[in-house]
């Protein structure tokens, strides 16, 4: 099944130094500036999709320690998400999704691989980074390769994404400013196979994201927040989507590592709400949007 990423594999084992060496060295690459620090202004994910990424695919760890799977076992431990994450920035998505068939083999379902094992990687990828164990560029990659695999198990089951006509519509969207949708990704998912016709969008400006919710019913938003420093803008932009939205009655939530620590926060920021994972994000999404219909006929 991995062979339907079409990517190439590499008999020569890479790290971080190695993987340095092939940015440094990639041929023909655009010029361009980067910034350090966690007030990025430019658009990374772009220039990795199409320029690093052809260059660094055949780039991974041939030495990397495999996850055994368990038989009888469907629940993801700790200690899987733990040897899971670091891999993530070492070897190619093929690699890692045959690491993911040995575990949904052994009983484990997609929704809970999604939610109990790809997202909290993604949330340790930027631990790492915060952690200076890794730099943005290499949490790019990892998060894209968490990306193929979502999008090859999703491409597995299309039954499963059927929507029912006239369904509730949901809304996705990263936080504008914000340039990894991973979170925004994952919870799309899980909206879908819960039957939601959902609509997706990733580097959204504010201006784009109000004037989608102006054009269009929705009867969700959810907001995925990957870094504090976003957090500032959230009342103003939850405020702008109410103000602008063609349903009165619209349900947002918001999600990311901040509200998980501290969900209280979720409604200082003017939300309805937000969970700590995708699966409880959907059943929360679906309670408030039937608890502000039933308002609505009183």
């Amino acid at each position: 099944m991995s062979s339907m990423l079409g990517l190439a594999r590499s008999s020569q084992p890479a790290n971080r130094g190695d993987f340095q060496r092939r940015i440094d060295s990639a041929q023909s690459l655009p010029a361009f500036q980067v910034r350090l620090g966690h007030d990025h202004d430019f658009s990374i994910t772009k220039l990795i999709e199409g320029e690093i990424i052809p260059r660094l695919l055949v780039a991974h760890a041939t030495d990397a320690p495999p996850l055994v799977p368990v038989d009888g076992m469907d629940t993801i431990t700790q200690d899987e998400v733990e040897a899971f994450a670091p891999l993530s920035l070492r070897v190619e998505a093929a690699d890692l999704l045959d690491r993911v068939e040995a575990i949904l083999a052994r009983g484990v379902s997609v929704e809970t691989l999604m939610v109990d094992l790809l997202a909290p990687t993604a949330r340790l990828l930027g631990e790492y980074w915060k952690r200076d164990e890794c730099d943005f560029v290499e949490v790019t990659m990892g998060l894209w390769r968490l990306q193929e695999i979502v999008h090859e198990i999703s491409a597995r089951t299309p039954a499963a994404r059927q929507c029912a006509a006239g369904g509730r519509r949901a809304l996705i969207a990263s936080m504008p400013g914000d340039k990894h949708s991973f979170g925004a990704l994952l919870l799309d998912e899980m909206f879908i196979r819960d039957s939601w016709i959902t609509d997706r969008l990733s580097e959204v400006t504010t201006a784009e994201l109000l004037g989608r919710v102006s054009e269009e019913w929705f009867d969700f938003v959810g907001l995925t927040i990957g870094y504090d420093y976003h957090i500032g803008a959230l009342p103003t932009t939850i405020k702008g989507l109410r103000s602008v939205s063609r349903n009165p009655r619209l349900c947002i939530m918001v999600g990311g590592p901040t509200f998980v620590n501290n969900p209280d926060l979720a409604a200082q920021v003017g939300a309805d709400g937000t969970a700590p994972d995708a699966k409880l994000a959907v059943k929360l999404a679906g309670k408030l949007v039937a608890t502000h219909e039933r308002e609505a006929t009183y």
